[in-house]
């Protein structure tokens, strides 16, 4: 049996595989909603020997039930996003140290040492409510960083333009994390040189633009900043970790997670590297709750373990989810 917070270690195949077996022994026996899952699958008897066997519970569950091991009280809940009346994800996390140790941990190995850079954030839509695991992620990043000029920008573009010119003329890395119309808004304004900086699209026109395909939202926000490849974040509310990607829409994972992709026909089989499908996420950050989710994003996987996202199911499409729904 390994130490389940090792999984911070992981570097081999095989302890992946090992940390999966532990994880899935302990959810499919403390979290309800997961046990009975794989009891209403008829699959509880299962030997489960590779991750590739372990079953994935649909991510609509975080609508619907409480997902979190028995016992076990949630120390802070994050909610997703939605229109008025729509029902939200809660990610019930129990232990809130696991969560920040994680996204540190991602972000500097992506990134570099928090210390050294500038932080900023033009996320007006999320700043305007409650529980969302981004705002959270970013507030400990700019008390992480040590750069005066880290900060939120709701509306005030001025001052976000005026700050991004005296960090490029200081030579300090910067990020600057935006909700898609956010961004578009800024450089119609205000676009300038600024190769050297880190744009990290959160995706999201929130109803305030015309949806547009990422490629073109990518080129404008290039074209404005002569930057060389727009990046964003692959994660959600019911994760505790997260990808990322430098551009091309990309994502790169850390080793505790992996991406594996199912058929959209039958989404209790898993299809070949190189094939589009269900994203099925495994987070090994995700111990207290649910390991193992299938999503409703529509991707494909590459042989590096890279990966892209190429669309979300309709809820039309989505086949097998509706077990314990009602």
């Amino acid at each position: 049996m390994t130490n389940w917070k090792d999984f911070f270690d992981i570097k081999t195949e095989d302890d992946f595989n090992q940390h999966c077996l532990d994880t899935y022994q302990f959810q499919s026996q403390h979290c309800k909603v997961y046990r009975d899952y794989i009891r209403l699958l008829g699959r509880e008897k299962d030997l489960i020997q590779h991750y590739t066997d372990i079953p994935f519970m649909p991510i609509e569950f975080f609508k619907t039930q409480q997902v979190i091991a028995e016992g076990m009280e949630a120390e802070i809940v994050f909610s997703s996003s939605g229109t008025t009346g729509m029902v939200t994800s809660k990610h019930l996390v129990a232990d809130r140290s696991i969560y920040e140790r994680t996204f540190r941990k991602i972000f500097e190995s992506f990134y570099g040492p928090l210390g050294n850079i500038a932080v900023l954030a033009l996320l007006p839509s999320y700043l305007e409510r409650s529980g969302s695991s981004l705002i959270y992620m970013i507030d400990d990043l700019m008390k992480q960083s040590e750069q005066p000029e880290s900060n939120y920008f709701l509306y005030n573009h001025q001052e976000l333009y005026d700050t991004l010119i005296k960090l490029k003329n200081k030579g300090t890395k910067t990020i600057l994390f935006g909700v898609t119309y956010a961004l578009l808004d800024f450089i119609e304004q205000y676009a300038f040189e600024f190769p050297e900086l880190i744009i990290m699209e959160t995706g999201g026109m929130k109803g305030k633009r015309k949806e547009m395909v990422k490629q073109e939202i990518h080129k404008l926000l290039e074209e404005a900043f002569s930057v060389h490849g727009i990046h964003s974040e692959y994660g959600m509310t019911e994760l505790l970790s997260q990808g990322y990607s430098s551009g091309q829409g990309i994502f790169y994972l850390p080793k505790w997670m992996k991406i594996l992709i199912r058929d959209t026909n039958d989404p209790l089989s898993l299809i070949p590297l190189n094939k589009t499908g269900g994203i099925n996420v495994i987070d090994l950050a995700n111990r207290y709750s649910c390991s193992f989710i299938a999503t409703q994003d529509l991707g494909k996987v590459y042989q590096d373990g890279s990966f892209e996202i190429l669309g979300r199911f309709d809820q039309s499409d989505i086949r097998g989810c509706n077990l314990l729904v009602q």
